[in-house]
């Protein structure tokens, strides 16, 4: 039975090996390490008691040897006399069928393969070789056998051996299923030993790990070491086995292992220091030993092995249902599916009632709703009609605007050129508000795009995106037309009619006011600055119209003298100053005239009305185009698409003639298919072997 257990084990590595799929279960295992001349090759090759492994100076083993021992009765035949011979052989996972009964040819094939991975420079390549040796004279074992540790590189290897060895090792001795053989020759320090150092790393307690003292026979005269086996030097909960290998005189002689066995029994029996403990000594001790750690704690890991083959099986179930089944005949109604769910999905993200809402940013219809209430109405709202009118364009307006007889009134047509220019404005942050939402919706069509099924259909993912960019794009032309043409009509009648608006006789009185403050009225709140409304509505004189007249009489006559001073124009001349001679010639206006000089107090007056009027209108203006061009944009653009992308896109792709360019997987998609179908092939298989113990 408890072999029984052990041969689970290794079944269980065939499983993955045999499928070509890295084993996702960390499985029991013995994983051999040392230092390079710690003669770790020699104690494999006596507990298997042949001569296979190849030898050699420098790094010899490569690659990770995966060696399983099986035992197998030895056959009760002996009519043939080369029974013996037939009763052990070796396979390769990587040839299966393939008998080796010669063991020099297991040696050949070993460094053949390794070659084939690593080249002929001393590299090293993680990727194993399995082999396995039925023998009746070998003890049911699994073990790992990894490149010795190196310090310095030598010939074409690489610089960084040493750690890639090292990573090498870690790799398997850090998983907690395994058992680390930490080799050690007894005729160096124990405190220098590379493979208790490493070991020491990952299983600081020592519960895992089991020390072998090789070249015990190789100490100086009367020493030996009995104070390591007893513990007191670094104690290892699974404790030390000294052995004695064949030395390099030996194996060049062809010592047989069975030979040196011999010695080596020979050895422990009569040595004054072992004799005592000769049954805890030596390679056959070490092989029953370790067969016995191996069982305990594959007993051990069983149920937990149990659990990680189900939940990696259920794992790599559900991906394989994620790349869904290889195409039958039902492509049409697959991409029916596809551009419903798209839609739907679509839709939800935009209304915000999609399931996935993430709590950690904005998404979708929300991002959206930022574009229009946040940065479009504050791009409106900073807007300053009176930035680009100075003063004395404002001025020199409401002189054209008046023509050839000088305005008795505040001038309408000035305050309508004035407001139609900045209302103009107002279209180039509507236009880009259109942009930013349509970069939003092809923001979420990326988003729609990255789900898992898309990937496995790259040519229908790259045609859903044409069809639907150009739709967006479609859509927005008519957006555009409409958000224009809301400018427009602002810009093409000015309602002043409108009840928000501060109408003129307002207008001059606030001016009035400010000029010529009544010191008997009571301190209200002041007239408030640009753009505002009038606070306190205050009393308009019926008569504030002649009374502006009034006040600016004197400057409508010509004084005595002939000075300009009092011209209707006021300083308006920037012109050379006359010389004051009695009958001076009349000159010719300058072929250019510009506002430059003071303002007159009615003209001061009349620019200060204009400008609040200006503001007060544009502030209408404003709040009107906040409201509606979001309003326009989600008519014409994202409803739209909402409604009708469906019956586009069904236009488009739900076609016989396109089905079949469009259903072509992805390679990552058809070779993942494969890979999980290995994998769930395997783990079903290493399922089965579990659920037989």
């Amino acid at each position: 039975m408890d072999s029984q257990l052990i041969k689970t084990v290794n079944k269980l590595q065939d499983a993955f090996a045999t499928v070509g799929v890295h084993n996702p279960v960390d499985l029991p295992q013995i994983t051999v390490i040392g230092s390079q001349s710690s003669g770790k090759s020699s104690v494999l090759e006596n507990i298997v008691g042949r001569d296979f492994l190849p030898r050699g100076t420098g790094i010899v083993t490569r690659r990770p040897l995966i060696l399983q021992l099986i035992n197998r009765p030895a056959s009760t035949d002996k009519s043939n006399s080369s029974d013996k011979e037939g009763d052990e052989w070796g396979e390769f996972l990587h040839l299966p069928g393939q008998k080796f009964y010669d063991f020099d040819k297991i040696r050949d094939e070993i460094v053949r393969d390794t070659e084939l991975k690593t080249g002929k420079n001393q590299g090293i390549s993680p990727q194993p070789i399995n082999l396995r040796v039925f023998s009746p004279n070998v003890l049911t074992l699994t073990m790992v056998d990894l490149p010795g540790l190196t310090k310095v590189p030598i010939g074409d290897q690489p610089k960084d051996i040493e750690k890639q060895i090292r990573e090498m090792i870690l790799k398997y001795i850090t998983k907690p299923n395994a058992i680390i053989l930490a080799v050690t020759a007894a005729n160096t320090d124990l405190a220098n030993s590379d493979g208790l150092k490493l070991a020491r790393e990952v299983d600081p307690e020592g519960l895992r790990t089991i020390g072998v003292l090789t070249k015990v026979d190789l100490m100086d005269q009367g020493t030996d070491v009995i104070d390591i086996l007893a513990g007191r030097m670094i104690p290892l909960r699974l404790g030390y086995v000294p052995v004695i290998n064949r030395g390099q005189r030996d194996i060049e002689a062809k010592k047989s292992i069975s030979k040196a066995l011999e010695a080596e029994r020979d050895f422990f029996e009569n040595h004054p220091s072992y004799r005592s403990k000769a049954q805890y000594c030596g390679t056959p001790f070490l092989a029953r030993k370790l067969n016995m750690i191996l069982m305990h704690h594959i007993k051990n890991t069983l149920p937990e092995i149990k659990a990680k083959i189900q939940n990696a099986l259920a794992k790599y179930q559900q991906e394989l249902a994620q790349l869904g089944d290889p195409l039958s005949d039902n492509q049409a109604s697959m991409v029916l599916n596809i551009i419903t769910e798209f839609c739907t999905e679509f839709r939800t993200i935009i209304d915000g009632n999609s399931n996935e809402l993430s709590s950690f940013e904005l998404s979708g219809g929300a991002r959206i709703s930022f574009v229009f209430h946040e940065l479009y109405a504050n791009g409106v709202k900073s807007i300053d009609p009176l930035d680009e009118s100075k003063d004395s364009e404002i001025r020199t307006i409401l002189y054209n605007s008046s023509g050839s007889s000088p305005a008795l009134f505040v001038a309408t047509t000035a305050f309508e050129v004035i407001v139609k220019k900045q209302i103009k404005r107002l279209e180039d942050p509507s236009m880009k508000c259109i942009t930013m939402v349509y970069e939003e919706l092809v923001r979420i069509l990326g988003q729609l795009l990255n789900k898992q099924f898309f990937k496995r259909f790259p040519a229908l993912k790259d045609k859903f995106y044409q069809v639907v960019l150009a739709f967006f794009k479609k859509a927005t032309a008519p957006t555009n037309k409409l958000v224009s043409d809301l400018v427009a009509m602002e810009a093409c009648y000015i309602n002043t009619a409108h009840p928000d608006f501060l109408n003129g006789h307002q207008a001059i009185a606030i001016v009035n006011e400010q000029l010529h403050p009544k010191p008997t009225q009571p301190t209200g709140p002041e007239s408030t600055g640009k753009g505002g409304r009038h606070q306190h509505q205050q009393q308009l004189q019926p008569n504030h119209l002649s009374a502006l007249q009034t006040k600016n009489s004197s400057s409508t006559s010509l004084d005595s003298s002939g000075d300009q001073s009092g011209s209707f124009f006021g300083s308006f001349f920037a012109g050379p100053k006359k010389a004051k001679k009695p009958n001076a010639p009349m000159e010719t206006p300058p072929s250019s005239l510009k506002a430059t000089g003071a303002l007159s107090e009615r003209e001061y007056m009349e620019t200060e009305v204009i400008k609040l009027l200006i503001q007060s209108y544009y502030n209408i203006v404003k709040r009107t185009m906040i409201d509606m061009v979001p309003k326009a944009i989600m008519l014409n653009l994202v409803t739209h698409a909402k409604e009708e992308l469906q019956r586009e896109l069904l236009s488009e792709l739900y076609k016989a003639e396109v089905l079949d360019d469009l259903l072509q997987e992805s390679e990552y998609t058809q070779e993942r298919r494969k890979e999980c179908k290995k994998m769930i092939e395997a783990l079903q298989k290493a399922d089965e072997i579990v659920a037989s113990v």
